[in-house]
């Protein structure tokens, strides 16, 4: 299986089939039991935050519980892992990302699943441009001058993530691939303690989803380098983006739900079905497409395709998940 492989299969996530039966059409046990949603990030983070809205949406269009469940750690992988394993009825979906399903593929020689084969996609979920930010004291205010500043002090900087493969740590390696930069990174166990420490000044920067980064960067609490995207973000219209400076980097992040392989059409369908409406009711707390996250629409279906492989393999090469620091 090719890289390009997985970036062309991400791209059909939207392609779902929709609804090819009546709820009456599905197998036991989908009809009776609940369903659990496998969310494999630490409670609190955007993904999770999603995924609870998405759940609550679709519980309440399939008139069945849903119930999310954290099973974080190694990159999201042991959580879907577990997604893989399950039985193919129905009652054990997850939420995937750009991190599980594309970045961990460039980042690790061998995964427990394949991105490609052992899922069955319902949808995309939702979509958020992401954005490079620093500590506030960080003597740069742009993406010039940050590259200025790295190019003078790379041996003492840092950056964080929320973990190798995570969201935020793949967009930073596609960016700083661009910027011809090698920087330390430092994994952390979710994005809200990497977040923490880049308010305490403990790391130099993040490329974070504007979902988590917006209210930081509002309260002064971090500064605002580049948008990640291919236009400004509206809440900071005066904030360039990385192709205005000169760089090739336009990375949206995206979460989607999956069902295990082989899960069949007449539970894929209503699954779909629900997860459409839940997305088109404003009552699944979906938030709007203004820059802090939106839910999923035609734009968002290449999420791969925005970030093209060539650069993500030559990125992963250079950053790699070797050598960095784990931080509890």
């Amino acid at each position: 299986m090719t890289f390009r492989a997985i970036i062309v299969a991400c791209a059909a996530i939207m392609a779902a089939a929709p609804c090819t039966g009546a709820m009456a059409q599905a197998p036991e046990p989908f009809r009776t039991r609940p369903i659990t949603l496998i969310v494999p990030f630490p409670a609190g983070g955007p993904s999770d935050a999603l995924a609870r809205a998405v759940a609550q949406g679709m519980a309440a269009q399939l008139r069945q519980s849903i119930v999310v469940e954290n099973i974080s750690g190694a990159s999201g992988t042991i959580g879907l892992t577990k997604v893989v394993q399950a039985v193919p009825d129905g009652t054990t979906l997850g939420f995937g990302t750009i991190g599980t399903h594309v970045a961990n593929a460039a980042l690790y020689k061998k995964l427990p699943y394949d991105p490609l084969h052992d899922f069955e996609p319902i949808g995309l979920a939702g979509t958020a441009p992401t954005m490079l930010v620093a500590r506030p004291s960080l003597p740069a205010d742009d993406l010039k001058s940050f590259v200025t500043y790295a190019e003078a002090n790379r041996a003492r900087m840092t950056y964080g993530s929320a973990g190798l493969g995570s969201i935020s740590h793949y967009a930073c390696v596609i960016l700083l691939s661009a910027l011809k930069q090698n920087i330390t990174h430092v994994p952390y166990r979710g994005v809200a303690p990497a977040m923490n420490d880049l308010i305490g000044g403990h790391i130099d920067f993040m490329c974070d989803q504007t979902t988590t980064a917006l209210a930081q960067v509002a309260g002064g609490k971090i500064k605002a380098i580049a948008a990640l995207s291919d236009r400004p973000l509206p809440q900071l219209p005066a904030v360039a983006t990385a192709a205005s400076a000169g760089y090739d980097v336009n990375i949206r992040a995206w979460n989607a739900i999956f069902a295990p392989a082989r899960t069949p059409p007449p539970v894929i369908g209503p699954l779909n079905d629900a997860l459409r409406a839940a997305i088109a009711d404003a009552a699944s707390g979906a938030p709007d497409a203004g820059g802090r996250g939106r839910p999923a629409d035609a734009g968002a279906t290449g999420a791969g395709r925005r970030v093209g492989p060539d650069r993500a393999r030559a990125g992963a090469r250079r950053a790699g998940a070797q050598g960095a620091r784990r931080v509890s």
